[in-house]
């Protein structure tokens, strides 16, 4: 499994495709439409798209990723804030592409896209429907868990509490994990554990 890093222009948050065969891939968040020119900058076509969760800086290039084929997944009822106007206002009533969701995600449900299997993992706060992935010993935290610093909360269906318990959640994975997080830098849950100002072990 291959994992790259497609930045953002602008703000907007990372961008990751996982691809196995180094043709077809997976992406986890879909932050603007010029992912999909770099991905076939790339030599990749993405299949399916993973949403971490719904605001707008992780969706802004699912219409186009949509409209060429590719398959979009989220949360457990994260599908209800994608399109709300709650959402649309929080970036100051933008408009939000259109695209469908093939289906919500369930917490501990494993779902296998172009060859590699993802856990999801429920991981509110950030949103009420917020997930992270888990493929082999890579960690994909949307806005949960940054690389020494935490997500926000007091958005449309955050909470402070549920954050703290999904990020402690992340925690107790065994053994270590890179974090491909929704900004920043990458990190490791080791990292984490240990130098987290926000949340410790």
């Amino acid at each position: 499994m291959k994992v790259y890093k497609i930045y953002p222009k602008g703000f907007a948050s990372n961008t990751y495709a996982v691809t196995e065969d180094g043709k077809t891939c997976v992406l986890i968040d879909c932050a603007q439409p010029r992912v999909l020119a770099e991905c076939e900058k790339l030599g990749l076509t993405p299949q399916a798209v993973l949403l971490t969760h719904g605001h707008y800086d992780h969706i802004g290039g699912c219409g186009e990723l949509w409209k060429s084929g590719a398959k979009i997944y989220c949360g457990r009822g994260e599908d209800k804030l994608i399109f709300s106007d709650a959402n649309r206002a929080i970036f100051h009533d933008i408009v939000i592409p259109h695209f469908e969701i093939e289906r919500t995600l369930a917490d501990g449900e494993s779902i296998t896209l172009c060859g590699t299997e993802f856990k999801v993992l429920s991981t509110p706060g950030h949103t009420a429907g917020g997930v992270s992935y888990l493929a082999g010993d890579s960690l994909f935290t949307g806005d949960t868990l940054f690389f020494e610093s935490v997500g926000r909360w007091d958005l449309e269906t955050g909470s402070a509490t549920e954050l703290v318990a999904s990020i402690k959640k992340l925690y107790s994975l065994e053994g270590d994990r890179k974090a491909y997080c929704g900004h920043g830098e990458d990190t490791s849950l080791a990292h984490e554990r240990a130098f987290n100002p926000y949340v410790r072990q």
